[in-house]
């Protein structure tokens, strides 16, 4: 690490607080106002590039990421061309060593196109992606993900899924819940989500195989997989901060609220709570998925799915979880830095590290963010956690301004 580059750009208590923990074994350490620990690793982002870059592109995208302390993410398959063959994965290969300033790694798709149908070049990919998911769309046919699985599991990667049933969504867009039904809006039911897990992870114990559950929202998928777990099935599964923190009675009529699947009900919300502290639910990712301000503009039935997170999640989860006793600091640093680590086996590296300043509380302000997307339903929310340094791989990837000398 370039210690002369830190020092002329970052404030002595920062630097003191920096060599303490570079010259230590100890997984984190909180100093008066400061957190310093491992950068956070999201096993789950859109950063649109290549296809989309109207969106994001792997430059914005990785600076929200290190704006808000992560040091690497995995970035899903939704994307033109789709990396469902070793050239089209080599296009986003090339914007990703040209833009990232972060550790970015790709998803290869399962079935090509995403279209549920035939397999991608699994062979050709295995070596150069973290593991294999459809994200965006559910893998349909029992058949095809029973292949996949198969196939996975010869070379030892990952199948990633998104659980949706297309036959039970039936053209809904909010949760089947009560803000559903008071304001003439049409649902997403909860089995659509936990009836594909449920079918899926008789496959995965059928075969001996590994599995890992995309963001988890009901509490009939936080049983259907504590079950699975107590049988010894090898499945992880992951939660998002606005799942934790939010409820369908927290929505408004604006796209900003509108994410798949959706924020669900309170018994859900503590439900994830529970499977977080009995070990169910492994990880916390952020499903970042940025888009466009006009798609974004028209209202719940309307807007494109999906909201940007990389920059509100340790904040939102420190200020609402963290600071009320829900749950520890150590916790929280395990579900975003240990836990996706140790399943997508990543090593936690010390020269990837991020600072937070606990102290200040502050108003979320999407039009400060680095990401392209805008659009998070946590605007104006009073937060604490600012991260003012994110370093990866000895190399400063994210500065707040306000602690740089001078």
């Amino acid at each position: 690490m370039d210690e002369m580059l830190l020092k002329s750009e970052i404030s002595t208590e920062v630097m003191d607080l920096v060599t303490q923990y570079l010259s230590s074994d100890v997984p984190f350490i909180q100093r008066g106002n400061y957190l310093i620990c491992p950068g956070f690793c999201d096993v789950h982002v859109h950063f649109r590039e290549p296809g989309f870059c109207y969106k994001e592109t792997i430059s914005s995208g990785s600076r929200a990421a290190a704006a808000g302390g992560y040091t690497t993410v995995m970035t899903m398959p939704n994307l033109n061309p789709v990396p469902d063959n070793e050239a089209h994965l080599n296009v986003q290969i090339d914007a990703i060593s040209k833009g990232a300033v972060i550790d970015v790694i790709p998803y290869g798709s399962i079935t090509v196109g995403q279209r549920g149908e035939v397999l991608s070049d699994m062979d050709a990919m295995a070596d150069k992606v973290c593991a294999f998911s459809d994200d965006g769309r559910g893998v349909q046919d029992v058949a095809v993900m029973t292949r996949a699985l198969e196939k996975a599991s010869q070379l030892k990667k990952l199948i990633v899924a998104h659980c949706e049933d297309n036959d039970l969504v039936r053209g809904g867009y909010i949760h089947d819940g009560q803000y559903a039904k008071l304001h003439g809006h049409k649902g997403i039911c909860s089995a659509s989500e936990y009836e594909p897990i449920r079918r899926d992870l008789e496959v995965v114990e059928r075969l001996g195989a590994s599995y890992h559950v995309c963001h988890v929202s009901a509490k009939e998928s936080v049983e259907v997989i504590r079950r699975a777990k107590a049988r010894g099935v090898d499945v992880t599964c992951e939660t998002a901060p606005h799942y934790l923190v939010m409820t369908d009675m927290d929505l408004l009529e604006e796209g900003r609220f509108k994410m798949n699947p959706p924020l669900r009900g309170e018994e859900d919300r503590l439900a994830l709570i529970e499977g977080i502290l009995d070990g169910t639910v492994d990880m916390i990712a952020t499903d970042h998925a940025p888009h466009s301000a006009e798609e974004k503009s028209k209202g719940l039935s309307g807007s494109a799915f999906g909201i940007v997170g990389l920059e509100t999640a340790f904040p939102v989860l420190y200020t609402d979880l963290v600071r009320t006793g829900v749950l520890t600091l150590d916790k929280v640093i395990d579900l975003m830095v240990t836990a996706p680590r140790r399943r997508f086996n990543l090593p936690v590296r010390r020269e990837d590290f991020t600072v937070f300043d606990l102290s200040k509380g502050y108003a979320v302000n999407p039009e400060e963010f680095y990401s392209q997307g805008k659009n998070t339903p946590f605007t104006g929310k009073e937060v604490f956690g600012r991260c003012i340094l994110t370093v990866c791989k000895g190399k400063i990837a994210h500065l707040y301004k306000e602690i740089k000398n001078g």
